[in-house]
């Protein structure tokens, strides 16, 4: 059985920098533990990072959401402290929306039977991953750590949970 986990967006901006919220920095141990565990089971793992460059408010998206963020070449950029070792000698996909194409047809050309989703932010980046991922392996088993994700808000973490649940993916509590 081929395993993967996907830790998504756990970058400085989004844990403790711009966008960063309480939530986001009570996961980092949960996430942290969920890279121990794909280790320790000879899982794969890959990272993604949210990708911007210093015109992002000229951006659509920064037009919708006008904080500078995750802007390739700062420290928002770069991955928490706890996990930058994790990530060395990983595939870590740069991406510069929701969800990564790259991602997608990765996991595809690979054959995962399971894919493992945690990190930041449920309601956005990891929702949008996980749709693209059971996109390209309908009959793999797509899983969400709940625990090992946040939010921008509770209530819209738990409605990302309901969605891909819904969409036949496995929430993990």
């Amino acid at each position: 059985m081929k395993r993967l986990l996907v830790v998504v967006d756990m970058q400085v901006d989004f844990i403790t920098g711009s966008l960063g919220t309480k939530e986001a920095t009570l996961i980092v141990p949960a996430v942290v533990s969920a890279i121990k565990q794909a280790e320790a089971g000879c899982v794969d793992i890959v990272f993604t990072k949210d990708t911007h460059f210093y015109n992002y408010l000229e951006t659509n998206e920064g037009k919708k959401l006008p904080v500078k963020h995750c802007i390739k070449g700062t420290e928002g950029f770069e991955l928490c402290e706890e996990l930058r070792e994790f990530a060395k000698g990983k595939n870590v996909f740069e991406k510069e929306t929701f969800g990564s194409t790259k991602l997608m047809q990765y996991v595809e050309k690979e054959g995962y039977d399971e894919v493992t989703l945690c990190g930041l932010c449920t309601d956005i980046c990891v929702i949008s991953n996980a749709m693209l991922i059971k996109a390209a392996l309908p009959e793999a088993c797509v899983r969400v750590l709940a625990k090992a994700c946040a939010g921008v808000t509770k209530e819209s973490h738990n409605n990302a949970l309901l969605a891909m649940s819904m969409c036949q993916m496995e929430i993990i509590e």
